[in-house]
C-alpha cells in the first residue's frame, strides 16, 4: 500500500486515489473504539444473561431467568388479582340477579364479550350470528334447542353438547333415517315434504307427498319433534314450524338432515377451559344479545 505522509499533519493515505484526491488513513477517535468495545462486552454478556442461543427445542434461558412468556403470564396474573373481587361477586351472585345490578352486569358483559370473542367466536362468529351451512347457531335470535335462560345457556355453555368428554353433556341424537335403513328413499321424500310444509319459510317441493308424509312424521318423528312440529327442549329436538333452520331450510338441507342425521358437538367450557366467573359473563354476555330468556317458573 503506498503510503504518502501529509505536509501537513503527517497522516499517511490508504493509497486510494481518485482523480488526484487521495484518502487519508485517519485512526478513529478513541471514545468511538471504547465505545466500539463496550458493545462487543456488553453483546456477550446479554447473550448469556437472556435467552439468545438456540438450542434443540428451546434457547438458552440466561442466568436471569428472563422470557417474554413469563412477563405476559405475570402481566395476566396482575390483572386477575385487581379483577378479583369482581369476579369473586360474579360467581357469589344468583345467576338471575346479575342483571338486576347495573354494575355487575356491565362488568359481565364486558368481561363476557371478550371470552366470547376468544372462545366462541370461531363457531358462532364475531358477531353471534352463527354459520347455518355449518350447523352453528344464530345466538341473536330467540330460537333455543335446549333453553335460552340463564340457567339453561350456563349449562350448556359449561357441559357443551354431545361430547363424551362431560357425563353432564346435552346429548340427544337423530337417527340416520335413510343412511341406515329405517325408512326407504320414497318415505324419506314424503316426511321432508311433510316437514316443510309446516314451515312458513318453505313449501313442499312436491304438495302431492305431504298427505303421505304425515303419516310418516307420526310414527317416526312425533316423539321427539312433538306432534305439532314444535319440537322439545328437553331432548333438543328443534321447532319445525318457525323460520328458523339450524342447517338450512332448501329441500336439499333437509333430505340430508332426515337422511343422514345431524350430530353437532360442543366442547364443554367448564373446567380446564373457562372459569366459573368467565362461564358466567359469557353467560351474561349471550343472554343480552337479543335471545335471552326470562327464568322459568
Amino acid at each position: 500500500m503506498a503510503k504518502k505522509p501529509n505536509d501537513t499533519n503527517d497522516v499517511e493515505t490508504t493509497g486510494h486515489s481518485w482523480d488526484g484526491i487521495e484518502e487519508y488513513n485517519n485512526p478513529l477517535p478513541r471514545w468511538w473504539l471504547w465505545v466500539f468495545y463496550a458493545t462487543i462486552i456488553w453483546g456477550i454478556w446479554y447473550t448469556i444473561a437472556y435467552p439468545a442461543w438456540p438450542g434443540i427445542k428451546s434457547a438458552t434461558s440466561g442466568y436471569l431467568g428472563f422470557s417474554t412468556r413469563g412477563q405476559v403470564a405475570d402481566d395476566i396474573a396482575e390483572f386477575e388479582a385487581r379483577l378479583e373481587p369482581m369476579n369473586a361477586r360474579l360467581v357469589a351472585a344468583d345467576l338471575n340477579e346479575i342483571r338486576d345490578n347495573p354494575e355487575l352486569e356491565t362488568y359481565a358483559v364486558s368481561a363476557g364479550s371478550a371470552v366470547f370473542k376468544t372462545w366462541c367466536a370461531q363457531c358462532h362468529g364475531s358477531g353471534a350470528a352463527g354459520v347455518q351451512a355449518a350447523g352453528y347457531p344464530n345466538l341473536l335470535d330467540d330460537d333455543w334447542l335446549w333453553g335460552g335462560s340463564m340457567e339453561e345457556i350456563h349449562h350448556t355453555i359449561a357441559h357443551g353438547i354431545r361430547n363424551e368428554d362431560d357425563p353432564d353433556a346435552r346429548w340427544s341424537e337423530m337417527p340416520a333415517f335413510g343412511r341406515d335403513g329405517l325408512l326407504s328413499r320414497e318415505e324419506v321424500e314424503q316426511v321432508v315434504n311433510y316437514t316443510m310444509s309446516l314451515s312458513p319459510s318453505y313449501a313442499p317441493q312436491d304438495p302431492a307427498l305431504v298427505e303421505a308424509g304425515a303419516e310418516v312424521y307420526e310414527y317416526n318423528c312425533a316423539a321427539c319433534h312433538g306432534e305439532d312440529g314444535k319440537g322439545d327442549r328437553f331432548q333438543g329436538a328443534p321447532n319445525l314450524t318457525d323460520a328458523i333452520w339450524l342447517y338450512g331450510g332448501t329441500y336439499e338441507a333437509v333430505y340430508d338432515t332426515v337422511w343422514n342425521s345431524r350430530f353437532g358437538v360442543m366442547p364443554a367450557m367448564g373446567g380446564a377451559q373457562l372459569s366459573e366467573a368467565e362461564i358466567r359473563a359469557v353467560t351474561t354476555y349471550v343472554h343480552q344479545l337479543g335471545g335471552g330468556e326470562a327464568p322459568q317458573e
